[in-house]
């Protein structure tokens, strides 16, 4: 951890400092961690829930961050899972699998009001859904954020090779469903 994270993390688990330090973490991260949720669940509504709840989430078990990790890796660790929850609660609520749940939110996008991306965005958006969780998440964290491999890794405790292979592949199975559609 940098000394400036150390520091609002400290302030993060004193009694004292508490209120003023998340107030300077939700903006410092807020955007972010919008974008990361939201190129997840892809609509802006369910995207607003979820950044809430992931900062819940981050007030209440703050004292429970050892700085084995990066601030930012943890919160992107719990806005990942906060996401993936949300859209197995979906996919439940409906009755049907993830893939389905998936589908039917890149349907919606068209008519949401907050999705400023043209045609082609659109599509990219489908191509990204047709790919298995992890792969998904990996490559949008990759290609949208531009996040390091060994960031990826503490976010997603996963290997750094494992996250090169899957990169790749949801690279060439985007290229194939684009070139087909």
């Amino acid at each position: 951890m940098s000394d400036n994270e150390t520091i609002l993390v400290q302030q993060l688990q004193s009694d004292k400092d508490k209120n003023a330090a998340f107030k300077s973490l939700i903006s410092l991260y807020k955007e972010r961690l919008y974008w990361h949720i939201r190129h997840i669940v892809k609509s802006h509504d369910d995207a607003d829930d979820v950044l809430q709840n992931t900062f819940i989430k981050v007030f209440k078990n703050i004292n429970n961050f050892k700085g084995d990790s990066k601030l930012y890796s943890w919160l992107y660790r719990i806005a990942t899972n906060e996401a993936l929850t949300l859209l197995k609660r979906n996919a439940k609520l409906k009755d049907i699998n993830n893939q389905d749940i998936q589908d039917l939110t890149i349907n919606n996008l068209q008519s949401d009001v907050y999705f400023e991306g043209d045609a082609i965005q659109l599509k990219l958006q489908k191509a990204i859904a047709t790919l298995p969780e992890k792969q998904q998440l990996v490559f949008n964290m990759k290609y949208f954020q531009d996040l390091k491999y060994s960031q990826l890794s503490e976010i997603l405790d996963t290997s750094e090779g494992a996250l090169k292979a899957s990169y790749h592949l949801a690279s060439k199975k985007i290229e194939a469903y684009l070139k087909a559609n």
